[in-house]
């Protein structure tokens, strides 16, 4: 273990890449001491990749490509200024409710910094907004689109935890809109102190209602794709290729943004993001066995028992943990490498793997947005042209509401089981 251990943390300082670190270190382990264990190597990466439940990964990231490309991000955007841009601080306000929506359509954070803030951003600079105010509240907000489902990482955790796609998505239902009031709040209060401009719009009933049915096949995404797989009706594959397709009707018929170019391009990132999470899972499985074989995640387990800590006190370190790892590890990775290991720590604990799987997602959403890996603070760099500490810097008070969440489904865990517990059991 020590070889393993020692070995990775060596290549990932030198700068090699996550998925190629955890093969590096695999190989060491080997090498060095099971050489006769060399044959596995072959096995294991075409086994971690070889799971249907997998196909829906890359579909659910076409999906929020389409979406992308469809232009819906405009009509978000101008549906949340008529609900809420007459408030002071109206186009932060109108920044965190889009992404609120927008989480729910393209299941990344990275896809919701890019869309959002390439439109928010210019805007909230020009009406007099801080840089680092709309940069920041950007970033943190997008931090939904990991819990609100569909989710990506959520899918991630469920394969590898073979736990059920539709709890979990319905686990993160709750967090998610947590995270979004408590950034809601947070922006009114920053907004009243500093005086930041309200929007020149009126609420009536009547538009509002208008706007919501030429919304409404947008709204209605998310409740169709995570419907499917709640109901029965379909399985989180079949249903991220229901997502697909709904996605190619809004785009060429009802928006008609979507052109062939546009789809073309949106294929090819696609696959280009779904191979770059694939060799991460094959690297990062052939890395588990190897912990599996030295019983490392039982050791552990049985370490805990023998500490004797309430599921509260273990779930609070372990968000530690989490958080820190958060910073140095990019999100997919990270749920490959600490799923095995801290999932028998809960369950020995008496815990359910659907809270610790929402505690994850939400805990490593914060690292997507500190330095120096977070993918969303770089997404924002190029969008904003500030540095990443910068951004980080107005980001901070946001992110509270994603620690203050986090605390709050492990001191009630209801908040996480609740709706799982009604619509699924």
């Amino acid at each position: 273990m020590t070889i393993l251990l020692l070995s990775l943390f060596l290549f990932l300082f030198l700068g090699v890449p996550i998925a190629y670190s955890l093969g590096l270190s695999a190989l060491c382990y080997f090498v060095v001491h099971e050489p006769g264990l060399m044959v596995v190597m072959p096995q294991r990466l075409m086994a971690g990749m070889d799971s249907y439940a997998l196909i829906a990964l890359p579909l659910f990231i076409f999906m929020g490509q389409l979406m992308n490309a469809s232009g819906i991000t405009r009509r978000l955007i101008d549906y949340c200024m008529l609900l809420v841009g007459r408030f002071r601080g109206g186009l932060g306000l109108v920044n965190v409710s889009s992404s609120m929506l927008f989480g729910g359509i393209s299941g990344s954070s990275a896809s919701d910094t890019a869309s959002i803030g390439s439109i928010l951003i210019p805007e909230m600079k020009r009406r007099g907004y801080p840089e680092d105010f709309a940069a920041g509240l950007t970033v943190a907000s997008s931090t939904m689109g990991m819990i609100i489902p569909p989710s990506i990482p959520m899918v991630l955790f469920a394969v590898t935890a073979q736990e059920s796609v539709g709890k979990l998505f319905l686990g993160g239902v709750i967090p998610g809109l947590m995270v979004g009031v408590f950034q809601i709040v947070f922006t009114l209060w920053i907004s009243a102190r500093k005086d930041y401009p309200k929007e020149d719009t009126e609420f009536e009933l009547r538009t509002f209602l208008v706007e919501t049915g030429r919304s409404a096949y947008i709204l209605l995404l998310p409740v169709f794709v995570v419907g499917a797989v709640v109901f029965g009706v379909a399985t989180a594959t079949e249903s991220a290729g229901l997502g697909v397709f709904y996605a190619i009707v809004i785009g060429c018929f009802l928006t008609r943004r979507l052109t062939r170019a546009e789809f073309i391009k949106a294929l090819r990132q696609s696959i280009l993001t779904s191979a770059k999470i694939m060799i991460i899972i094959a690297f990062s499985k052939l890395f588990i066995w190897i912990l599996a074989y030295e019983r490392l995640p039982d050791g552990l387990a049985e370490m805990v028992k023998g500490f004797d800590l309430s599921l509260f006190w273990l779930m609070m370190l372990m968000i530690v943990i989490i958080l820190l790892a958060g910073t140095f590890i990019d999100v997919s990775p990270a749920i490959l490498l600490l799923t095995p290991i801290f999932l028998p720590m809960v369950i020995a604990a008496g815990g359910s793997p659907i809270l610790f799987g929402v505690v994850l997602v939400v805990g490593l959403a914060v690292g997507a947005c500190t330095p120096p890996v977070g993918n969303c603070l770089n997404v924002c760099s190029v969008i904003s042209g500030l540095g990443i500490g910068t951004i980080f810097r107005g980001a901070l008070p946001f992110l509270a509401a994603n620690v203050l969440t986090l605390f709050l489904i492990v001191l009630f865990p209801s908040l996480v089981l609740w709706l799982p517990s009604l619509l699924m059991d």
